[in-house]
């Protein structure tokens, strides 16, 4: 798990051993389709869809920090807005615009739909919402090592997880970001945005999308140093996270783990659409570009699933 590779970030480092229990895993990212099953047997409403309160905009900002104005306090999720010209990558805030009636059912706005993207994954889904999902199927969220075990498909210290061989636009293998990020888009594999789900070809074990499309969440609280802790010289056996977020970079953020890059990872500013590369994601938190898929137990029959 992880990786020793020059191309890796610091917290997907060092690799080391890592044992898990046979499982099972969705072969795709759950869809809009299945996402509206969900909340029409259910009325859930998401994360997006529920206006914050001060008190939880306070608990994940930094101490000092005033309460916000009371008119801010609408339904919305963060929207990735491409510039029109090229701009400095050391500011996320130049292309995500935190956009009020932006949620699943409006992926950029409250003028947009989801009409004709059935087979598309689902977004801007917190990690409460996809975790409600898969208590109402009868499944769960895979764990960090679940997750990438998975994505290898039976490869070992790959760099992708088709193999070694970085894709390019004659070789399509995921939907990732082609052209100039952020603001040039040359849609060379088809979409600019999501893609349906099993557009592009299946990893060894016949599990699609598990490299680019949209983030995909697991169960376990995100630790930037975690890796760093794990023995490298005997094996870790089925672990479930650490008991709390840690990340130095956002101390105030209460995270937990996302896998497998999305449309946006460009090779120029992330590379994150390796099996190893992992990020934190706020809990509480919707974006565009952000979804999840599910696992059980291999002691369950999977047909026995909604």
């Amino acid at each position: 798990m992880g990786t020793n590779a020059a191309v890796g970030w610091a917290e997907e480092k060092p690799a080391h051993p890592v044992y898990v229990d046979g499982f099972w895993m969705e072969t795709h990212e759950v869809t809009n389709a299945e996402f509206r099953k969900f909340v029409d047997a259910t009325e859930y409403k998401t994360t997006a869809e529920r206006a914050p309160t001060v008190e939880e905009i306070l608990a994940q900002s930094p101490p000092g920090t005033p309460p916000p104005p009371k008119e801010s306090l609408v339904p919305g999720s963060l929207v990735f807005t491409p510039p029109k010209s090229p701009v400095p990558l050391n500011n996320f805030a130049r292309w995500w615009s935190w956009t009020p009636g932006a949620d699943w059912r409006h992926p950029t706005g409250p003028k947009s739909n989801i009409d004709g993207l059935d087979n598309h994954p689902v977004v801007h889904v917190a990690w409460d919402d996809a975790m409600a999902y898969a208590k109402w199927a009868g499944k769960r969220l895979p764990t960090e090592a679940e997750w990438e075990f998975a994505a290898r498909g039976g490869l070992k210290e790959r760099t992708y997880v088709w193999g070694d061989q970085p894709p390019s636009d004659e070789d399509i293998r995921a939907n990732i970001w082609q052209g100039k990020f952020p603001y040039k888009n040359s849609k060379a594999d088809g979409y600019d945005w999501t893609a349906p789900v099993g557009k592009y070809p299946a990893n060894g074990y016949g599990l699609h999308d598990m490299a680019g499309n949209v983030w995909e969440w697991c169960s376990d609280w995100y630790d930037a140093e975690l890796y760093e802790k794990r023995p490298f010289n005997s094996v870790t056996r089925n672990p479930t996270g650490p008991a709390r977020s840690n990340n130095p970079r956002e101390p105030h953020s209460i995270a937990r783990v996302q896998k497998g890059g999305s449309f946006l990872c460009d090779d120029s500013y992330c590379l994150r659409y390796r099996p190893s590369s992992r990020q934190p994601g706020s809990f509480d938190s919707s974006m565009s570009h952000v979804g999840f898929r599910c696992a059980k137990s291999a002691e369950t029959p999977p047909q026995t699933a909604k």
